[in-house]
């Protein structure tokens, strides 16, 4: 089902707030990503001891030094790598593709890459990827969200993906089996009031961002995922969060609120605290970012988000990458992006350091074998979603967002207005 949801947004375009950043510069990019190179692409590119650019933002800087650390140390070709602030990557971006200078590979939220390689910023490699001999093995939904009109711009560089994470020595002391993951919303709902009722201090069953509509998304549409139900049309024009399996997921996290087992200051959480009462040992269980396991020190348990009578998703965000349409080198940069996507880079970095990897037949790899909680994560990222809409940061990230006025309206004020406040997510996908 997911699958086939997929290929149907592959027309969709992400706006968010880059699009009045790109759009005006972005006039005079006439080349609809055509490659600028003479040297045909060929199945493993060209290494001929040239020098490329790579641009990265910010929060993925250490899986992009990793990868470019390695090949740079076996490839003749070089990689120049430029991290660039989170807050600034937008602009920057923005203002390179309107004077010809992108540098040969770039990487982006994976949410904005339907709208740069709409707008022409990505080569066309469609035929490079179709060649890959693991193409189905491939994450779905970073490839997905980087295709457009069927043709195929960009590659995962770096997952981040949401998982239900428990803590075992709370789950222990509540008489909660600590090896067992909660399979439905019902027994999360269950351990979170379990481990409430040890009346610890400043330890809470679960916790969220009930002030951050990207915190929502990334953690409550999987278990509508997991359902077997949609939260969009597959044009991404029309919301479905009044759906019977999102009515679950507001009314246990109501359930939660009402006998005081969501942390406390959740309700004005708007992002950037939201992962650390967990982190300090304080929360029992929730769903919380794959990428922030190596940081925990204690043992906490690992799953795929829970959907209403079980089954199990994840949010699949991170980055992608693709070769510029301003690069000159496209078949030494396809090079890099062909060697990143291979079982060396794929295992003896990026899993050999704690990463989730890009591949799903790669998914039980050694290193991932010693630690089973990275197996399941490589095994669920190939059963999640990357939501795509044309108005997705208006209708969901931004600060006032409908979507926060819903989770707000009911879950903290028990209102019964999600009919109504899904009709105004949808005034805002539509537009």
């Amino acid at each position: 089902m997911h699958t086939t949801r997929r290929r149907a947004l592959r027309r969709t375009v992400t706006a968010l707030a880059a699009t009045a950043l790109l759009a005006a510069p972005l006039a005079a990019c006439a080349s609809g990503g055509e490659v600028a190179s003479d040297e045909p692409i060929t199945a493993e590119g060209v290494d001929d001891g040239s020098t490329l650019t790579l641009w990265t933002r910010a929060p993925i800087e250490r899986q992009a030094k990793l990868l470019v650390d390695a090949y740079n140390e076996s490839h003749e070709n070089q990689v120049e790598l430029t991290v660039v602030p989170n807050d600034d990557y937008v602009a920057k971006v923005g203002a390179a593709a309107g004077s010809g200078g992108l540098p040969d590979l770039f990487a982006a939220d994976i949410v904005y890459v339907p709208n740069w390689a709409q707008q022409g910023l990505f080569a066309d490699i469609s035929e490079q990827i179709d060649g890959l001999d693991f193409k189905d093995d491939i994450n779905q939904g970073h490839l997905s969200a980087g295709t457009v009109d069927d043709k195929e711009y960009v590659l995962p560089f770096a997952l981040d993906l949401s998982m239900l994470f428990w803590n075992k020595e709370l789950f222990a002391e509540a008489g909660l089996d600590p090896e067992k993951a909660p399979a439905t919303l019902a027994e999360f709902s269950e351990a979170a009031q379990a481990v409430q009722a040890l009346n610890k201090p400043d330890t809470y069953g679960t916790a969220t961002g009930l002030n951050c509509g990207g915190c929502l998304v990334f953690t409550w549409f999987p278990s509508v995922w997991a359902s077997g139900e949609e939260v969009m049309t597959d044009d991404g024009a029309e919301a479905l969060l009044d759906g019977d399996a999102a009515q679950a997921v507001y009314d246990t996290w109501a359930e939660l609120e009402k006998a005081g087992a969501v942390l406390p200051s959740s309700t004005d959480e708007a992002g950037p605290t939201w992962t650390a009462a967990f982190s300090e040992g304080k929360v029992g269980v929730m769903p919380f970012p794959a990428t922030l396991l190596p940081s925990l020190e204690f043992d906490a348990g690992v799953a795929g988000i829970p959907g209403v009578d079980g089954g199990v998703s994840t949010f699949v965000g991170g980055d992608g990458i693709g070769i510029s349409k301003d690069s000159k080198q496209s078949a030494q940069a396809w090079n890099f992006l062909n060697w990143m996507m291979s079982e060396e880079a794929q295992v003896e970095v990026l899993a050999k350091d704690g990463n989730a990897v890009s591949r799903g037949d790669l998914a039980d790899n050694e290193y991932a074998a010693a630690d089973p909680r990275l197996v399941t994560i490589n095994e669920v990222a190939a059963q999640g979603s990357t939501p795509v809409a044309l108005n997705f940061q208006q209708a969901f990230n931004a600060p006032g967002s409908p979507w926060l006025a819903l989770v707000r309206n009911r879950v903290l004020n028990g209102e019964d207005a999600v009919e109504a406040d899904n009709e105004e997510i949808t005034a805002i996908l539509s537009q």
